[in-house]
């Protein structure tokens, strides 16, 4: 569950398992390109994210590479098309012939021999409002930023997000494939954007809260500026278990070089009722996960799963 870059590099770990993999990705992009979009074409879901779990998600023959890289370019240029993915437009266009963004994504990925399903959390285009503190000469005065890209980018601190319509609810089947998961995964990406907002519909919550299904977070390499700035990495863990107090986590997964305090972090995922795994998943002096070191980790947390391990011939 995810949306972005995040999704986009644990799907690309993910698919060097054997293991079937579908990915939930968040509605709420308002920014670039899905923004655009989103003004001229009324209720469409933003393609902008799922788009990208698409192209990861692509099978690696030249035929799907060529998807893959046709799928994220950008037009040239200085028409209207002028820096809007061919994805996005496909997209698009696959959702208003077939009439269902379902049927487009499953589509879409039937061209790209998609090794798993692309969906989204929701059928409808969702708005993302915050709770931000620090806008204003009294540092404790709360304003309401609306908008995913201004919540990203709000120099104040989020305190809360939710999400409107307040009565949206979740695509059934991603709740069929929560119901049926074995492992659910959280992370990383944009912590109030991208992760938490899967946390936020009621119906959606409840599937989560009612699976079976072992519970992987996977934790930022850092902060990032604007939407978590000055967030240490158990800040991270008490904002998600404040957003979704019945939220119950059986692995946190972190960079070993990323975390200051492991101790202050372990207690932060025991209140989760989770175990602390500190690996090594980051590409050497960046803030960016290796796919390959990250799929190795991910093995490993599999392994612990019984369902998860027998598939991928792991013992416990």
């Amino acid at each position: 569950m995810g949306g972005g870059h995040g999704l986009h590099v644990m799907l690309t770990a993910l698919v060097r398992l054997d293991v079937d993999i579908t990915a939930v990705v968040t509605v709420a992009d308002d920014g670039g390109s899905s923004g655009r979009l989103r003004r001229e074409v009324p209720g469409i879901v933003p393609p902008g994210d799922l788009r990208m779990a698409l192209t990861a998600l692509a099978e690696p023959t030249e035929a799907g590479d060529l998807w893959g890289s046709t799928f994220q370019h950008r037009f040239r240029g200085e028409g209207a098309l002028a820096g809007h993915p061919v994805g996005n437009i496909v997209l698009v266009g696959l959702g208003q012939v077939l009439g269902d963004p379902v049927a487009a994504l499953d589509a879409a990925g039937a061209i790209m021999g998609a090794r798993g399903r692309v969906l989204p959390m929701s059928c409808q285009p969702l708005d993302i409002v915050a709770e931000v503190e620090g806008l204003d000469e009294d540092p404790f005065a709360v304003r309401r930023i609306r908008g995913q890209v201004a919540v990203a980018t709000t120099p104040g601190q989020v305190r809360s997000v939710t999400l409107e319509p307040g009565d949206a609810t979740a695509c059934q089947e991603a709740l069929t494939a929560i119901e049926q998961a074995d492992l659910i995964t959280f992370g990383p990406g944009s912590w109030f954007t991208s992760v938490l907002p899967h946390l936020l519909l009621p119906d959606m919550a409840s599937a989560i809260a009612g699976s079976l299904a072992d519970r992987l977070v996977v934790l930022n390499l850092a902060a990032q500026p604007g939407e978590t700035e000055g967030f240490s990495p158990e800040q991270h863990l008490d904002v998600l278990s404040a957003h979704a107090p019945n939220l119950r986590v059986d692995s946190v997964l972190a960079d070993r070089a990323s975390v200051a305090l492991p101790q202050r972090l372990r207690s932060a995922a025991h209140r989760l009722g989770a175990v602390l795994d500190l690996h090594d998943v980051a590409v050497p002096g960046t803030a960016r996960h290796d796919p390959i070191k990250l799929s190795v980790s991910l093995s490993e947390v599999l392994g612990r799963s019984p369902a998860g391990g027998e598939r991928l011939g792991l013992s416990r």
